[in-house]
């Protein structure tokens, strides 16, 4: 089933037509995703959200909620499921916003099968530009999305999930170990 028919698919908002220039043309301010807060592997890391100066009102459709999926147009495309914790934030417009309109599918699946390496392979090989290689909504709404029972998306989903969560715990042992590493060298080397 093509993403198209199961998805309605927008990009983000172009951000220089609304950065106020000027604080007192300043209208409101908002939460901003960027890519530095989303890890290749579908994840949200622990880098705070920019804030956005706004010299207009924004449309509610350029904010994340829950439910949605995001992704990078912009190699690795990296594709992200927005929970209730990452609702409200701002999309600039080199992410697309991915909304199911069907029952037949969760977005946590379509997150995952959007980074699988199979879907990848096929935005490298459609993606255009010389400097910055990117995709676009076209693209991405022709790519075949493999129809599964909701049981087995909700089993995939779950493996992703613990998957994450296994490997922020890992990076926090390392950096645990370096700090243990750090110190013993330290007092070792204030013996001498």
């Amino acid at each position: 089933m093509k993403l198209s028919k199961i998805a309605i698919i927008k990009t983000g908002l172009v951000l220089t037509r609304k950065k106020a220039t000027i604080k007192y043309k300043i209208q409101d301010v908002y939460k901003l995703i960027t890519l530095k807060n989303i890890e290749t592997n579908g994840a949200f890391n622990q880098i705070p959200f920019e804030f956005f100066e706004s010299n207009d009102k924004l449309d509610k459709g350029y904010f994340t909620e829950e439910g949605d999926i995001l992704i990078r147009l912009s190699y690795p495309n990296t594709a992200v499921y927005i929970d209730k914790s990452k609702a409200g934030l701002l999309v600039p417009s080199y992410f697309a916003i991915i909304k199911l309109k069907t029952t037949n599918y969760i977005p946590e699946y379509i997150s995952w099968y959007l980074n699988s390496n199979k879907v990848k392979k096929e935005l490298i090989k459609s993606q255009t530009g010389t400097v910055m290689m990117t995709t676009n909504k076209a693209i991405l709404a022709s790519i075949d999305i493999k129809e599964i029972p909701i049981e087995d998306q909700k089993r995939i989903a779950k493996v992703q999930d613990l998957y994450i969560k296994e490997r922020k715990l890992l990076y926090r042992l390392i950096e645990e170990k370096e700090k243990y590493y750090k110190a013993v060298t330290n007092k070792l080397i204030k013996m001498n």
